[in-house]
């Protein structure tokens, strides 16, 4: 029996520079930064003293949520729903009144890094350590659990299907899409939404503060800062916000005549284990060019047929690594690897959103037909040099787009990568 095609029909985002789809774009095609000051990091001492925010969300939230939601809800929550409620209007589906029974059909696997910590810091520990567990509220639970943003926008959506949130570090994202896209390819459900969310959190971010794995040397000049394949990288840039696709099987998509972004030809997900190289913090090299070869393999296409890599590239000491495996695993020479890009220059690296975020962007370019162009790399790092002609500088048209590669590699050793492919019959 042929496998099941799964499809993307809906988009939501919401990123450090653009909310919606249209934004969204717009700041990916004019190289606009979405890195600011954040003034609470410079008064707290941290050495990084910048970090991607989505803007205006004060503002924007009261669209989609009611007070009593807000209520019990943090930021991570409000992102994850703001970009699935997007994700689902933009599938041209309709709400479920309340009375009614849920879409048995539709699930979500929407996954966070760290999720609700600022509940737990600005909340829960102070109140319970002053003895005042009463004062508490009815809704701190259903704000901390790990589930919480999957579980609102279940609510929020009327969903009857699976309903989960996941965890893998920065492959959160990637994982998630890997996981609704399989469940829809077994035949277990007929739409998913996937991605992930993160919220702008101190204490999320105090963490690699300490590690110094953050850049502080551009605290004057924000826009700058994130370095991704530079020579003067220094650390990741810290983000947030939530990036969200509808996954749906292609008959299914078919049926109700929905538009349709792109194709889901395949992914992979691993670990390497904390060997041969790989720690809690390092990949196992042979671990990332496995794991890119199996979303190959899945997708059935060649090496040859990638022509855009949207890499993790995170402006760490491991990118020039990274790069050397995309070429190991695609068997090619350097001069000869597809292009690659890496979205985080521009949004920063949004943790457990950056997988749903940086596949909204893969799914743009390869539905529009351009890539967007990495900033703050034109001093290429020495060893990314034989790949020089391989970085996308500026923003191309690439109108015949059809293939692209999206890989997230995570704390812990693990990898997700997908392939997406422009949608033809």
């Amino acid at each position: 029996m042929a496998e099941r095609r799964v499809v993307v029909t809906g988009l939501g985002v919401l990123a450090p520079n653009g909310h919606g789809l249209d934004a969204f774009e717009r700041a990916l095609r004019h190289g606009e930064s979405g890195i600011r000051l954040v003034p609470e990091l410079a008064e707290l001492k941290f050495g990084c003293q910048v970090g991607g925010v989505p803007q205006g969300v004060e503002q924007l939230q009261s669209k989609y949520l009611s007070d009593e939601e807000l209520y019990a809800m943090n930021p991570n929550m409000i992102y994850a729903a703001i970009a699935a409620i997007d994700a689902w209007v933009d599938a041209g589906l309709a709400r479920i009144a309340t009375d009614a029974e849920p879409d048995w059909n539709t699930g979500a696997v929407l996954g966070t890094g760290i999720g609700g910590i600022d509940t737990i810091a600005e909340k829960l520990a102070p109140k319970t350590d002053a003895g005042k567990v009463a004062r508490l509220g009815s809704t701190m639970v259903e704000q901390i659990m790990s589930s919480g943003n999957s579980a609102r926008v279940a609510g929020l959506l009327g969903l009857g299907n699976q309903v989960t949130t996941n965890s893998s570090a920065c492959n959160t994202g990637t994982e998630a899409v890997v996981d609704a896209f399989l469940r829809i390819r077994e035949g277990r459900a007929e739409r998913m939404l996937a991605g992930g969310s993160e919220g702008h959190s101190k204490y999320i971010w105090a963490g690699f503060d300490a590690m110094k794995v953050l850049n502080r040397s551009k605290n004057d000049a924000p826009a700058e800062a994130s370095r991704p394949m530079s020579a003067s990288a220094a650390g990741f840039i810290p983000g947030s916000g939530a990036g969200v696709l509808m996954l749906e099987s292609l008959e299914s998509a078919r049926a109700r005549g929905a538009r349709i972004w792109a194709e889901l030809l395949g992914g992979h997900v691993n670990c390497g284990g904390h060997r041969m190289g790989g720690s809690m913090t390092a990949p196992n090299p042979e671990s990332v060019q496995r794991c890119i070869r199996g979303a190959v393999a899945m997708a059935g296409v060649q090496a040859r047929d990638i022509e855009l890599i949207n890499g993790h590239l995170t402006a760490t000491f491991a990118d020039p690594h990274e790069v050397e495996n995309w070429r190991a695993a695609l068997g090619v020479k350097a001069g000869e690897l597809p292009l690659i890009q890496s979205t985080k220059s521009l949004i920063g690296h949004a943790l457990g959103a950056a997988g749903g975020i940086e596949c909204v962007a893969s799914v743009l370019q390869v539905a529009r037909g351009f890539a967007h162009g990495s900033i703050n790399c034109e001093d290429l790092h020495p060893g990314l040099e034989p790949f020089a002609s391989r970085v996308v500088h500026q923003t191309r048209e690439m109108p015949e787009l059809s293939v692209v590669a999206k890989a997230s590699f995570g704390f812990g050793d693990v990898n997700g990568c997908v392939i997406f492919k422009k949608y033809s019959e």
